[in-house]
């Protein structure tokens, strides 16, 4: 059986181990490849796993051999599901192995914009503290979040443990979501776009991206907003029009914005939201702390190894 990993790098490059893969075939793992390379790559493999390389219906046409194709995330619009359908390939994801590491980068997100930690650290190592008069000092806004209302797009596990985070802080929580109110756990009041948007003092982005949510934080919603309100967004970089939440922070309508994802990744460098002084952005890490990453390969070598045996788990 033969295995190749196409861009194992960000999954691992170099902390932890395939040797749970290694154990069921002969495996290949490429740090990264091209979509010229990914054909040739493949070839002779009855199972792929990729993250971010994709897998048409033009490349699995060239690709006679395939049975399988893993995803290394949960998300799987890399792969065309039809085609692998059409031809009888089984394809799996790794669900829910990031929620505790996506959850943990959504607080610390807000305690960046709220507490400023960074920069008050920053400044004490040039020497500022410790030439104040006083035994203290601050030069930024400081922010309560208890009493705060936190809105949350999307209440699937991450959008859970995020409202668990926030109920934990003293915050009342408000969520879009299809779930009936009598459905929601305790503290949760289930709100329309439109209801969560102009109530918040903070909004966390955590539904899937399809037609209909794309881009659905624009000018016309962003105008719904407080001016002192606190966007984030660890779900899908097109949630968000970037040009419109540049225009909020520069015109001062919007107060911050916090993203470990953006619409085009790596970003170009005029990205209009990299130089705006309140959007703090993360280069796509929320789900990389090491511990999510071993789930990761646990997971999806669990994938593997139940497909090899006919039991199959985690289809898409």
């Amino acid at each position: 059986m033969k295995i190749v990993i196409l861009d194992g790098y960000t999954a691992n490059p170099g902390d932890l181990s395939w040797k749970g893969l290694e154990a069921l075939g002969e495996l290949t793992v490429y740090d990264r490849t091209k979509a010229d390379e990914t054909v040739a790559r493949a070839a002779d493999a009855e199972v792929v796993l990729t993250n971010k390389v994709i897998i048409s219906r033009e490349v699995i046409a060239q690709l006679p051999r395939l049975r399988y194709i893993g995803v290394l995330a949960t998300g799987y619009n890399v792969v065309d599901i039809e085609a692998a359908r059409e031809r009888g390939i089984i394809v799996t994801n790794v669900p829910a192995y990031s929620t505790e590491s996506v959850a943990q980068m959504v607080f610390a997100h807000l305690l960046t914009v709220t507490n400023r930690t960074e920069h008050y650290a920053i400044l004490n190592r040039k020497g500022r503290w410790s030439t104040n008069p006083d035994f203290c000092y601050w030069d930024t806004e400081l922010t309560e979040l208890a009493g705060k209302t936190f809105g949350i797009v999307g209440l699937g596990n991450i959008g859970q443990r995020v409202a668990q985070i926030a109920l934990a802080f003293g915050m009342k929580v408000k969520a879009l979501t299809s779930k009936a109110s009598e459905a929601l756990p305790a503290g949760i009041e289930k709100a329309s776009l439109e209801e969560l948007l102009p109530a918040s003092d903070v909004v966390s982005l955590h539904c899937p991206l399809t037609d209909s949510t794309r881009q659905m934080i624009n000018s016309k919603t962003l105008r719904l907003m407080k001016p002192t309100a606190i966007l984030i967004n660890t779900g899908r970089g097109p949630l968000v029009d970037d040009q419109a939440v540049a225009e909020a922070l520069e015109d001062r309508r919007l107060a911050a914005f916090c993203a470990d994802v953006l619409t085009e990744e790596p970003p170009k460098a005029d990205n209009p939201l990299l130089k705006q002084p309140n959007a703090i952005i993360t280069p796509h890490i929320a789900w990389a702390t090491k511990e999510a990453r071993s789930r990761l390969i646990q997971v999806a070598t669990d994938n593997v190894r139940s497909f090899l045996s006919g039991k199959a788990i985690n289809i898409v």
